[in-house]
C-alpha cells in the first residue's frame, strides 16, 4: 500500500493522536467521552471512526470509535498505534452470561474467549487473549472507587450478534448452542464482540489494552425467570474508562 499523509481509515496523523486512547464502538459515544477531556476537539471522522483528542492530567489522550466487531476494532488499534498510541481501553456494552451479572453492572475483562476470526490473523488459536494486568487493575480500582456493581473475569467474543440471540435461525445452531453451554459451565461473565481481537492485536503490536463494559441484558437471567430491567445508559462504563485512564497516567508517571 502506498504511503499516505493520513492513516487510510481513521484519517489521522501522529499530531492528531495521544499515547492514551479510549475505544468505544459507537461513534455517537465519542463526544460523551471527550467531554471528560480538557480542550477536546474532533480531529477526524471517517467511516465508523469518530476521533476526538484532548488532555487528561496534562497528557494527550484520544477517543476513537471502532464500529462493531473485531475487524474494524483491529484497524483502529493498528492505525492509532502507527500514530504513536500504545495504551488502549475498550469501553462498550455486553450481554451477561453468568447469572450474577445483572443489567446495569460493570464487567471488567481479564481475558476473552476467541470465538471470532480476527485474532487468528495475528496469533495462533493456542495464544490466549489476555488483558494487560496494569490496565485491568486501573479499571477495577476505578469501578470500585465509583461504587458501581463490578464483575471481573473472562468474556466471550463472537462475530455474529444474532448467532447469540437467535441461534436457532442458523444452520450451525447445534454448534452455537453447544459452545454457549460451554461458556456457561466455564463461568464466563458476559458476551461482546471486540476484546479478543483487541487483546491479541495489542500483544502483536507490543501495546497495552484492557476492557470494561456496561451490561445491557442477561439472557440467562431471563431464561431463569430472574428479575432484571434492560439498561442502555452507558455513562457508567464511560466514567470507569476515563477514571482508569487517569490512574494509568499517574502510574506511568510514578514508574519513571
Amino acid at each position: 500500500m502506498q504511503k499516505l499523509e493520513k492513516q487510510f481509515h481513521i484519517a489521522c496523523t501522529p499530531e492528531d493522536v495521544g499515547r492514551y486512547c479510549i475505544l468505544p464502538g459507537d461513534p455517537g459515544r465519542v463526544p460523551a467521552i471527550a467531554a471528560y477531556f480538557d480542550g477536546a476537539k474532533q480531529v477526524a471522522c471517517n467511516r465508523e471512526f469518530n476521533v476526538w483528542t484532548g488532555t487528561l492530567l496534562g497528557e494527550k489522550v484520544t477517543a476513537c470509535s471502532t464500529g462493531i466487531g473485531g475487524p474494524s476494532a483491529s484497524i483502529a488499534m493498528e492505525e492509532l498505534h502507527k500514530c504513536g498510541a500504545d495504551t488502549f481501553i475498550r469501553t462498550g456494552t455486553c450481554g451477561g452470561i453468568d447469572l450474577e451479572v445483572q443489567s446495569g453492572d460493570i464487567v471488567v475483562a481479564t481475558g476473552a474467549v476467541r470465538f471470532e476470526h480476527t485474532s487468528r490473523e495475528y496469533a495462533p488459536i493456542e495464544f490466549p487473549a489476555v488483558a494487560d494486568f496494569g490496565i485491568t487493575d486501573s479499571l477495577v480500582r476505578a469501578a470500585r472507587a465509583l461504587g458501581y456493581p463490578l464483575h471481573t473475569g473472562i468474556v466471550q467474543c463472537k462475530d455474529s450478534f444474532y448467532g447469540q440471540h437467535d441461534p436457532g435461525a442458523s444452520p450451525v445452531a447445534y454448534e452455537l448452542r453447544q459452545k454457549w453451554e460451554s461458556w456457561k459451565r466455564l463461568g464466563v461473565k458476559a458476551s461482546e464482540m471486540e476484546s479478543a481481537a483487541l487483546f491479541v492485536v495489542a500483544a502483536a503490536l507490543g501495546c497495552r489494552c484492557g476492557s470494561c463494559f456496561h451490561v445491557v441484558w442477561n439472557q440467562e437471567r431471563e431464561a431463569a425467570g430472574l428479575d432484571q430491567r434492560m439498561s442502555e445508559d452507558t455513562s457508567a462504563s464511560v466514567r470507569v474508562a476515563v477514571e482508569a485512564l487517569k490512574l494509568q497516567i499517574e502510574a506511568d508517571r510514578a514508574a519513571k
